[in-house]
């Protein structure tokens, strides 16, 4: 057929690539495949492994970035699972190791025994190994019989180089040091531990598997002693006095004599102290093992949201000319469910809590006081928060609800896990822990002074205390 002038100025094959590019012999669906399932891998143990150390890492920074790139990489993950699936592959062997090498290179990585060298192994290591693996793929691979795998790794790449400016700038920082207990290296062979990575990838013929596979002997480094986890959440110091149970944010919000306005302060204090639902949230993922994958994706999603949302409590306070880091953001809630419950009994509680949200005096109510606030931003904040948590009251259907006969039994077993936890106020005086110092004047006063007006003497005089209002904790969340 002669051409016409349509042809000419129409891109040729869907606008994917030219002919050149489409007469290319690419691999066979057997050897993309087979690259496809060293991608999964790395990328499923860098999901596994950012998830394991968010509860232990103090730096706020890297414990809400852990967040977000192991839910990214849980994206990536799944649609990589989606593609093997479509490429003539039953069963697909996605659970299987594809090299022992790369096995103990993200054990290692996994075991890093400092946030220096974690970044190290993720972000010099693991994310540029996947970034050439993937921007080789899709220079070798068809670009139009292979046009699904394709479109697979520029997703994964897109956010892969996302991720990798993050670790480049994070490194580049040199705060990471600080919340190291071992800043300086000693007693941590940080160079022959680089070279065993390196060794790793060699022995496997690189991440693609098709490089030349070196036979070189590989001893554990710091996997030699397995990972364990860490239960027990840490912050940094911008985070002071964390078993503060001084004043109740749910007890302000619900009392009909402030106002709308001074409410919202409590509304970006309780978004931001959801940091503590992803420290509870990783330890019920990496200590739940054996679900389906779709189980990590959906909680990895949740586990992000929780740190999106107390990502915009700090925004919030920093619209307001606040320094947040002067409130005390009490931590208890993730070290009592981390130390007290089983997983089960923590995805428990979490659901219960959740569905205590739903009603129109949970989410919706919270809206309402931000949209009658007329501070924009918390409207804003508080409608995508109400959107995140009905979402998350599906994933616990999903999830939890399907292990009991039905919903009224379901929350009836949250409602006693969660009886059983055990706040200790008291005992948190005795051991000098805290005084339970009530915040809420100086925060009140500040925002005031910003605001140009006279603080309200009886929001000013408020001083609930959690201890004082313990029951009404089972109906409100402590936490969300």
């Amino acid at each position: 057929m002669a051409e016409t002038p349509f042809n000419r100025s129409i891109p040729p094959l869907a606008g994917l690539c030219d002919f050149e590019a489409a007469q290319r012999p690419g691999m066979s669906v057997e050897e993309c495949v087979s690259w496809h399932k060293r991608n999964h891998y790395v990328l499923r143990r860098l999901f596994e492994l950012l998830t394991a150390r968010i509860t232990a890492e103090p730096l706020y920074e890297l414990k809400t970035a852990f967040s977000h790139h192991a839910y990214l990489c849980a994206e990536h993950v799944t649609a990589l699972r989606t593609r093997v699936s479509e490429m003539r592959e039953p069963p697909l062997g996605l659970e299987d190791v594809p090299h022992p090498a790369l096995k103990l290179l993200c054990n290692e990585v996994l075991c890093a025994p400092t946030t220096a060298a974690l970044l190290t192994g993720v972000y010099e290591v693991l994310v540029p190994e996947l970034i050439a693996s993937f921007e080789a793929y899709v220079a070798t691979t068809n670009p139009l019989a292979d046009a699904p795998s394709v479109r697979v790794a520029r997703f994964a790449l897109l956010e892969l180089r996302d991720m990798g400016e993050f670790g480049r700038r994070a490194s580049a920082a040199g705060a990471v040091n600080v919340c190291d207990s071992d800043a300086s290296g000693v007693g941590h062979d940080i160079g022959a531990w680089r070279t065993l990575l390196r060794d790793c990838l060699l022995a496997a013929g690189s991440l693609s598997g098709r490089e030349p596979q070196q036979v070189i002997e590989l001893q554990p480094l710091f996997s030699a002693t397995p990972f364990k986890f860490d239960a027990v959440p840490k912050r940094d110091a911008r985070f002071h006095d964390s078993f503060n149970g001084g004043v109740n944010p749910e007890a302000f919000l619900y009392d009909e004599r402030f106002s709308p306005r001074d409410k919202v302060l409590m509304l970006f204090y309780k978004r931001l102290r959801e940091i503590d639902v992803p420290e509870m949230m990783a330890s019920i993922i990496h200590q739940t093992p054996g679900k389906p994958w779709k189980y990590y994706r959906d909680m990895s999603r949740q586990l992000w949201d929780e740190a999106r949302h107390a990502m915009l409590g700090e925004v919030g306070f920093v619209s307001q000319g606040i320094d947040w880091s002067n409130i005390p953001i009490n931590f208890t809630w993730s070290l009592n469910l981390n130390t007290q419950l089983a997983p089960r009994d923590r995805h428990a509680v979490l659901y219960f809590i959740e569905q205590g949200l739903m009603p129109r005096n949970g989410k919706r109510f919270e809206w309402e006081v931000a949209t009658e606030s007329g501070i924009p931003l918390a409207k804003l904040i508080q409608d995508f928060d109400w959107a995140d948590e009905v979402l998350h009251s599906q994933i616990g259907r999903e999830w939890y609800v399907t292990e009991f006969s039905n919903l009224k039994t379901a929350l009836s077993y949250g409602d006693r896990c969660w009886s059983t936890v055990l706040s200790q106020w008291q005992r948190y005086i005795d051991e000098g822990r805290t005084e339970h110092r009530n915040w809420w004047p100086e925060l009140y006063r500040a925002a005031c002074a910003r605001w140009g007006v006279t603080p309200d003497p009886a929001a000013l005089a408020f001083d609930q205390t959690y201890a004082e209002v313990r029951a009404d904790l089972k109906a409100i969340s402590g936490s969300e």
